[in-house]
């Protein structure tokens, strides 16, 4: 067990369950402590908790809204009182979405889903940015983009135009927060096997793996893994980059003919 007084400090929001519980976990065995909030998940927060402090983790949990600024502040407020000092990385996780076409997609649909996933990463990396600010400490965010930051997927017009808005967030953020010693960086998971895509499509792993180049599907941990290289000293002079974690499938052309 790594001593507390080495150990650094992560938030990871929306991590109850999904790829947020597997970031948070594989924060947590490597030396991490963490916080993380849930929305109406006390069931998988309370799991994911217990997982975390088996790991030697100190942990703080709680319900709160991403999208909405006084459950923010409060959130951040309560994590600094509990571990007594400011967080060291910020792992924007917390995301939706809600499926329809659009010229079918309902606009109470598209508030809620740019809200949570633009408006939430907004509001979480200034609080945490003026957490740090002033305190000569050193500290990362790492945002959780999507393969649609790279090309666009039907029926998901809001969800993609909120993960592609956090792409260009993640620039402009690396600008201003470089010279606060803040780095700032997106991961864009591309097909990944989790508890959601798998209730989206029953054989999901078996029709996105045939058309990636690495032939398989990814999984909670090659997004954890990834966001493990953003929070580590060595990639220190890393900012404002979108790594894709997607075994190559979206970069892949569409050629007219068979390739031998």
């Amino acid at each position: 067990m790594i001593e507390p007084t080495t150990r650094k400090l992560a938030i990871v929001t929306g991590a109850s369950s999904g790829l947020g519980r597997t970031i948070a976990l594989t924060l947590a065995e490597q030396g991490w402590d963490v916080a993380f909030n849930h929305m109406a998940d006390q069931s998988g927060a309370s799991t994911v908790a217990s997982a975390l402090r088996a790991s030697g983790a100190d942990v703080f949990v709680a319900e709160s809204d991403v999208g909405l600024k006084r459950d923010v502040e409060a959130f951040f407020d309560s994590t600094t009182h509990h571990f007594g000092r400011p967080p060291d990385l910020l792992v924007n996780n917390a995301g939706i979405q809600t499926w329809g076409s659009l010229l079918d997609v309902d606009d109470a649909d598209w508030d809620r889903v740019i809200r949570t996933n633009l408006k939430g990463c907004f509001l979480n990396t200034q609080r945490f940015a003026k957490a740090l600010i002033g305190t000569q400490r050193q500290g990362a965010i790492v945002n959780i983009g999507s393969a649609c930051n790279q090309v666009p997927f039907p029926k998901l017009v809001a969800y993609t135009a909120s993960k592609g808005g956090i792409e260009m967030f993640t620039k402009v953020s690396a600008l201003e927060l470089g010279p606060h010693r803040i780095s700032v960086n997106c991961v864009a998971p591309g097909a990944i096997l989790t508890e959601r895509t798998l209730r989206e499509a029953p054989d999901y792993e078996g029709s996105w793996s045939a058309l990636t180049p690495l032939g398989r599907v990814g999984g909670p941990q090659d997004v954890a893994n990834a966001v493990l290289f953003f929070a580590a000293e060595k990639s220190s002079f890393v900012t404002g980059q979108t790594l894709f974690v997607d075994g190559g499938l979206f970069m892949a052309p569409r050629w007219p003919y068979a390739q031998s």
